[in-house]
């Protein structure tokens, strides 16, 4: 027998060693503690998510089935899918949502372009005024949206631009958030790299196509995630810009739904989660993009 086996204690064959749950210091979590954080999860997971699967219970529940019942009923007795058909007799929901889908596409690559662009040469090109044009970026953030819509308004209207879906798009073509996302990104590239390109012979095109752009893919995904939710579910500039009922988007269109002699709520919900499933999709494809690209845009001074 050697020394070692001598020296180191025999543990009992029955000691069972307990689990430890450790937070991402490596700090051991108490039961209490992680008891605490579920129930806080579960609390904003209910108030996150509760209310859309509120109203897809309500979607799916037929006619007989009383929504307004105490206690309610969440799951439905007889599920259906015949309010999703009563919404395409009721308005043109498909036409709806291809404009919607028209409005959203034009505004991610336009703001996947521009504040692509923007953001390089904010972070990368040095020029005179370029801590004045990030000032200005900055506080376009801070005006609210309804302290410039007549201005707007206006504008379309001088351009010829009043009921059409260009006229929706334009004004949010870039936005100054999206701008400053992509000038986080950039900066995080370390500069002996575009250095290394620039000694190779690469222009600033080159520069910014190979090199710089391919590192921020993942905030270019939160860039598209963020402008396509917000041309999706813009209600309040389509409906100033928009008079004609063909070009009307789904925001617009389902406000229909609530007549003025009949308003079945059955039908809103239907309405809600035919608006609410593309935003689901388009999250699940490039969710794994998102989480990456919101540390890497972190905006730093």
């Amino acid at each position: 027998m050697s020394v070692l086996e001598k020296v180191r204690p025999e543990r009992p064959a029955t000691e069972v060693r307990e689990p430890r749950v450790t937070d991402e210091h490596g700090r051991r979590i108490r039961a209490g503690e992680l008891i605490g954080r579920y129930l806080l999860l579960l609390a904003v997971l209910a108030l996150t998510a509760g209310p859309f699967l509120w109203q897809l219970s309500t979607s799916l529940k037929g006619p007989t089935e009383d929504i307004y019942s105490s206690p309610p009923r969440f799951l439905p007795g007889h599920p259906t899918l015949h309010n999703y058909s009563r919404v395409a007799d009721t308005i043109p929901v498909w036409d709806y949502a291809l404009n919607s889908l028209k409005v959203a596409t034009a505004s991610v690559v336009t703001n996947c372009v521009g504040s692509a662009l923007a953001g390089y040469a904010l972070a990368r090109l040095r020029y005179r005024g370029r801590r004045a044009a990030t000032l200005v970026f900055v506080l376009a953030m801070l005006v609210p949206v309804e302290g410039i819509v007549i201005a707007q308004f206006t504008t379309m209207r001088e351009l010829g631009l009043n009921n059409t879906l260009i006229g929706v798009v334009l004004p949010g073509a870039v936005g100054a958030m999206n701008v400053l996302l992509m000038r986080g990104a950039f900066r995080n590239l370390p500069y002996e790299i575009e250095e290394a390109a620039y000694v190779d012979g690469a222009d600033v095109w080159q520069r910014f196509w190979r090199v710089a752009l391919p590192s921020a893919k993942g905030t270019l995904a939160v860039v598209a995630i963020f402008a396509f939710m917000g041309a999706w579910d813009d209600f309040l500039w389509p409906l100033i810009v928009l008079s004609d009922p063909s070009r009307f988007t789904l925001t617009i269109g389902l406000n229909y739904l609530h007549g003025t002699f009949a308003n079945d709520e059955r039908l809103v919900a239907a309405g809600t989660v035919i608006a609410v499933a593309p935003l689901i999709v388009l999250f699940a494809c490039l969710q794994r993009y998102f989480f990456r690209g919101v540390g890497e845009g972190a905006v730093k001074g």
